[in-house]
């Protein structure tokens, strides 16, 4: 059995911007990762960079460009090792519906509980940093 982390949340901004903003490196460390690199290529390999200690790969394991986007992770610590996370966009009157999905946790657990609360956080600085311009420092960021 395995378990799941879904968020949906409403961007007023265009299907693009919110799609770069979850698959450019320069935009992700601007709202998630201290740094971080990859292209949006399907099977491309990211680097996301939080610390020295937690320097995580994965690689894009689904992909359509300005709609969706999905990251199975490679190299991470054991209860993130065995998930993917994505992110499915669709278009609605005045902005874009994210769809939010971290899949394949093998425990309900500490960290599974601790990654759903910072998921909905860093998702609310992702719709403050496309709507508003804020970008909270990494240091500040859950």
């Amino acid at each position: 059995m395995s378990y799941n982390i879904y968020h949906n949340l409403i961007i007023k901004t265009s299907l693009k911007e919110v799609f770069d903003a979850v698959s450019q490196p320069e935009h992700l460390n601007n709202w998630w990762t201290l740094k971080s690199s990859g292209k949006p290529e399907l099977n491309a390999e990211y680097n996301l960079n939080f610390t020295d200690d937690y320097n995580w790969y994965c690689k894009v394991s689904k992909l359509k460009t300005n709609k969706s986007i999905h990251f199975k992770m490679t190299k991470s610590d054991a209860d993130w090792n065995s998930t993917t996370f994505g992110f499915d966009l669709k278009e609605i009157d005045g902005g874009t519906m994210m769809k939010f999905s971290h899949v394949n946790w093998q425990d309900v657990n500490h960290h599974f509980k601790h990654s759903s609360f910072c998921w909905a956080m860093l998702l609310n600085g992702l719709k403050n940093y496309l709507e508003e311009g804020v970008i909270i420092p990494f240091e500040k960021r859950n």
